[in-house]
């Protein structure tokens, strides 16, 4: 007896779009995607970052700008600091004081001679004791004068040795902390520039991922298409490429939109088949 087997075949509009899109996606996913276009990528430094490293890291700039100032300072220490401070007027103002004294000691001496001689006493023993008393006061009072503008030099070269001391300790301080602002300053100027280029490289890396992925969209927005000609049920699409997704996160949604594509054409080959 004779079996009459009855079997429900599709339109062959629908036939035609189930063809079509194998073919589709035998030849979409016949060559590997080029992930290479999309490859993350990270900015190069900027000029103003490698002007800030070879700064910090060159001798005398970042890496011990102190130092000249730290020599120097070495320099106006211990106990013959102070002759570099040493007025170089200070003999000829102490030969002028010296000489102006003389001039005034000399005219005591004379008024002792004129007062010896009015009192009848000129050459006399008490006039030679009133001079040798007058001589050895004079002698004495010129030798502190001396000692006294020579202790005044010393004191005020030593003073300016001591201020010259601080003043390079101190720009042992400040100039290293002035190119650490400059340093800074460049530093942050070029991770600006830096941020920015990355920013430009990973809005391309983005236009070149979504640009790739386009025809596995229209392709799975064909397959939602088809399907929902085909069971007469409306589809809705759901696309498989969000924003800025991780690899592994791509890898497995085009791995479902091809999954998906073949496993329907699976289902119509076998359709065909029974």
């Amino acid at each position: 007896m004779a079996v009459t087997q009855t079997q429900a075949l599709p339109p062959q509009y629908v036939e035609d779009l189930q063809r079509d899109l194998g073919t589709q996606l035998t030849a979409l996913t016949a060559a590997p995607l080029d992930t290479s276009r999309f490859a993350p990528q990270v900015a190069g430094q900027d000029q103003a970052q490698a002007d800030a490293y070879t700064m910090a890291t060159t001798q005398g700039q970042g890496i011990g700008a102190f130092s000249p100032y730290i020599t120097q300072a070495g320099a106006y220490s211990g106990p013959t600091a102070y002759q570099s401070f040493m007025s170089p007027y200070q003999q000829d103002v102490i030969d002028a004081t010296l000489a102006e004294y003389d001039t005034q000691a000399a005219q005591g001496l004379q008024g002792i001679a004129d007062r010896a001689a009015m009192s009848g006493n000129l050459g006399g023993g008490r006039e030679g004791v009133m001079r040798s008393q007058y001589q050895t006061k004079s002698d004495l009072n010129r030798a502190l004068l001396q000692s006294g503008l020579l202790q005044q030099g010393f004191t005020q070269a030593n003073q300016l040795a001591n201020q010259a001391f601080g003043q390079q300790q101190a720009l042992a301080q400040q100039v290293p902390q002035l190119y650490g602002a400059d340093i800074g300053t460049l530093r942050s100027a070029g991770a600006g520039q830096q941020s920015q280029a990355q920013a430009v490289l990973d809005a391309q890396r983005e236009a070149n991922r979504l640009a790739a992925y386009e025809p596995y969209e229209r392709l799975g927005y064909q397959q939602t298409g088809v399907a929902s000609i085909a069971s007469g049920a409306p589809g809705q699409y759901v696309s498989q490429v969000q924003p800025n997704p991780t690899p592994l996160q791509t890898a497995l949604g085009i791995a479902t939109v091809g999954g998906g594509l073949l496993g329907n054409y699976g289902d119509y080959l076998r359709g065909r088949d029974a």
